[in-house]
């Protein structure tokens, strides 16, 4: 089992951090792993919503598409893989902190099977490492922005 929560305060609105980090045309510019995301299904993002993503993790190249399973703007996201290398959800979850800044945090909650079990607990360490990167990322994207 693999189950990573990280989390950062950015110094912005929780309506802009929302915003941003829940729109799949970002994902490749505060994710270091993520290449691209391409829509499957119309916008705006809602439950049901399917976005196909590519990535490199641990060096190899992924492919891998998350369906929203529940959204509430501003609030929580919740992604589930219905294709990839394994089943995986992935959680954000915006909330203000220190009058005017968002706690954001990122779960990464997925069940490996067969051999990449064995290397659940290595990956739950680069997955973890990954996640602070990706936050600090989109810490600093937010915070330097004027408009976010």
């Amino acid at each position: 089992m693999v189950d990573v929560l990280t989390e950062t305060i950015i110094r912005r609105p929780r309506d802009q951090v929302a915003a941003y980090a829940a729109d799949p045309d970002h994902a490749p510019q505060w994710y270091a792993n993520i290449r691209s995301a391409e829509w499957r299904t119309p916008k705006p993002l809602a439950a049901g919503s399917r976005i196909a993503f590519k990535a490199n993790f641990l060096g190899r190249e992924l492919a891998y598409v998350y369906e929203i399973a529940d959204y509430e703007p501003g609030e929580r996201l919740v992604m589930r893989t219905s294709e990839g290398p394994f089943p995986m959800e992935t959680t954000y979850t915006w909330e203000t902190v220190d009058g005017g800044a968002t706690r954001m945090t990122l779960r990464n909650r997925g069940n490996p099977k067969g051999f990449s079990a064995l290397f659940a607990p290595f990956m739950s360490m680069m997955m973890r490492r990954a996640n602070r990167k990706d936050l600090l990322a989109i810490k600093t994207i937010l915070e330097a922005s004027n408009s976010g």
